[in-house]
């Protein structure tokens, strides 16, 4: 034999509301475990802006839309209250921008040094043509006035005072009290040096 048992309608109504109760308490508490990650997505977005004014568009544009696709689903997942993946694309999208940053940097860092290297090969072949070309080296480098004699007219400089070093002693030595006019240096026996 099987019996039915019927609750009266007061028992179920009770039940229902603990029942409504207890779910309205576990969504809100498991709302209020995860705060909102607006510290994490403050600084995706600043890695975002970051990335954009190293031009990594130019030089790094997949990174920079791999960065900029997450940072739109941690917006996406922040409207539906989903703090955790909010978080964690945050992070993603903080790392990519990072990333295309330094990608960027390198890049632009690489592209101002081939333009240097080529301004040095520029100039490089420029210096060989104008030694390969002695006059038009010479016009280039020539005085404005033709007052100044050219350099290859210019005189000799006067003999030194020096006298020759004795045979067999090595260095000349300089004397240490300067010799008054008329007189002849005399050489130092002790082989000091100046």
């Amino acid at each position: 034999m099987v019996h039915i048992f019927f609750q009266p309608a007061r028992a179920s109504r009770r039940l229902f509301a603990m029942a409504t109760a207890l779910g309205v308490a576990l969504l809100v508490g498991g709302c209020a475990s995860v705060p909102p990650p607006d510290n994490a997505m403050n600084l995706a977005q600043n890695q975002l802006q970051a990335a954009r004014d190293a031009d990594a568009a130019d030089y790094a544009p997949v990174d920079l839309g791999f960065a900029q696709d997450k940072f739109q689903q941690a917006q996406t997942a922040m409207a539906q209250r989903k703090y955790a993946d909010a978080a964690n694309l945050a992070e993603e999208s903080r790392a990519d921008a990072e990333l295309a940053r330094a990608k960027a940097r390198l890049a632009a860092a690489r592209a101002q040094i081939q333009a240097k290297v080529q301004e040095n090969a520029r100039l490089r072949q420029q210096g060989e043509q104008d030694t390969s070309s002695p006059a038009t080296a010479a016009s280039d480098y020539a005085p404005a006035d033709n007052s100044a004699p050219p350099l290859d007219d210019m005189p000799a400089p006067p003999t030194s005072a020096l006298t020759e070093p004795p045979s067999g002693e090595g260095f000349q030595t300089v004397p240490s009290t300067p010799a008054q006019p008329g007189q002849n240096p005399i050489p130092s026996d002790q082989g000091s040096q100046p």
